[in-house]
C-alpha cells in the first residue's frame, strides 16, 4: 500500500525544512508553519524502516479536532488542514521541553516504578501503587525535546529553571495550559468511554511572544487511552488493561527484542504486520473521535499534498 514516509517539496515562499521524527515542517517566508504528517512509525525514539498506511491522515485529523475542542481554554498554532495530512499554522520558536502529564501509572512511570524508584522528574509517587492505578492528581514530568536521532530526557522543573531553558513565568503559563488540556482531554475522553491516562504537549511562542499549542494533541502517538469499561474489576484482578495507544507496537517491539538500545536490530515487519497496525490506527480514531474513518485517495499522496498546499499557499 502507498504510504509517505519523507517528502521533498518546494513550495512558494519556502525558506527551509525540518524534518523531525514523525512530521516534518516547511517554513514559508518566516511567517507560516506547513506541517506534513508522514506515515513514519517511531517508537523508543526510533523511526521504522517501513510507513504505516494512513497513520499520518489519522494523527492530524485528530490533532485538529482537538485543537478545534480546546481553543476556547488554551490558544493553538493552527490556521487550516488543507490536506488530510497537513496543518498550516503560525510560525513560532518552540520550547526546548515536552511537557508530559500523567494520570495513572503507567508507560515509563510504572517502569520507573518497578525498578523502585519513587521520584520521577523531581516529582514525588506515592508508595503502595501497581502499574496502571491512578494517580491522587495528576503529576507533570517533563523531558527535554531531542533533536532527531536522540532520546528525549527527563528533566524536573527545579532543572529546567535552573539551567534556563524556559523562563520561571513562561514554564508557569506552560504549567497551567497543561492542566487544563489534560482536564478538558480527559473529559472529551470520558464521553467516549475511555480514560486519558497519560499525554505530552508542545508549546511555542509567537513573533508577538504569545505562547501557544503546537504539534499534535490527544493522538494514539502521544497520548495512551484505557477503555472506561472494566477498567477497575481489570486492576482489581491485576490484569492489562485494554489500551489505545501505540504501546501494542512498544510491547510487539519489546517481545522482538527491541527496546531502541545500543547494539539492537529493529525486528522485521511483514506486510501483515503492518496492516494490522494500520488497521489498529483506524481503530483508535473512529474510538477516540467517535466518527468513522474516511480513508483519503492514496494512490498518488506526494502529488496531492504538493497540489492542495500550492493551492492554499497561493490564495
Amino acid at each position: 500500500m502507498n504510504t509517505i514516509t519523507t517528502t521533498n517539496f518546494n513550495f512558494p515562499g519556502q525558506k527551509s525544512v525540518y524534518r523531525g521524527k514523525v512530521r516534518e515542517v516547511y517554513n514559508i517566508n518566516d511567517e507560516l508553519l506547513v506541517m506534513v504528517a508522514t506515515d513514519r512509525l517511531s517508537a523508543f525514539d526510533v523511526v521504522m524502516p517501513k510507513g504505516i498506511p494512513y497513520k499520518g491522515q489519522i494523527l492530524n485529523q485528530i490533532a485538529t479536532k482537538f485543537m478545534q475542542l480546546t481553543e476556547d481554554i488554551v490558544p493553538n498554532w493552527l490556521i487550516a488542514t488543507p490536506d488530510p495530512n497537513v496543518a498550516v499554522g503560525h510560525l513560532c520558536a518552540p520550547f526546548k521541553v515536552e511537557m508530559v502529564i500523567r494520570g495513572y501509572l503507567s508507560g515509563h512511570a510504572a517502569r520507573e516504578y518497578a525498578a523502585g524508584r519513587r521520584v520521577i522528574c523531581g516529582v514525588e509517587m506515592p508508595e503502595g501503587l501497581k502499574e496502571n492505578d491512578k494517580f491522587p492528581t495528576p503529576i507533570i514530568t517533563p523531558t527535554t525535546k531531542a533533536d532527531n536521532g536522540s532520546h528525549d530526557e527527563d528533566i524536573s522543573r527545579e532543572a529546567i529553571l535552573a539551567n534556563g531553558i524556559v523562563s520561571e513565568e513562561d514554564y508557569l503559563i506552560l504549567e497551567k495550559y497543561t492542566r487544563a488540556l489534560y482536564q478538558r482531554g480527559t473529559e472529551i475522553a470520558a464521553s467516549r468511554g475511555l480514560i486519558l491516562v497519560d499525554t505530552k504537549y508542545e508549546f511555542g511562542k509567537t513573533k508577538d511572544g504569545k505562547i501557544v499549542l503546537i504539534d499534535e494533541i490527544h493522538t494514539p502517538d502521544s497520548s495512551r487511552y484505557f477503555y472506561a469499561e472494566g477498567y477497575q474489576e481489570r486492576q482489581d484482578r491485576g490484569e492489562d488493561q485494554k489500551q489505545l495507544s501505540k504501546e501494542f507496537v512498544r510491547r510487539w517491539l519489546i517481545e522482538n527484542g527491541f527496546q531502541g538500545k545500543e547494539g539492537q536490530q529493529i525486528p522485521n515487519m511483514t506486510d501483515e504486520y503492518i496492516e494490522t497496525v494500520s488497521d489498529r490506527y483506524i481503530e483508535l480514531y473512529e474510538n477516540i473521535i467517535g466518527e468513522k474513518f474516511m480513508k483519503a485517495d492514496i494512490s498518488s499522496i506526494n502529488e496531492r499534498i504538493e497540489k492542495n498546499v500550492v493551492a492554499f499557499l497561493n490564495k
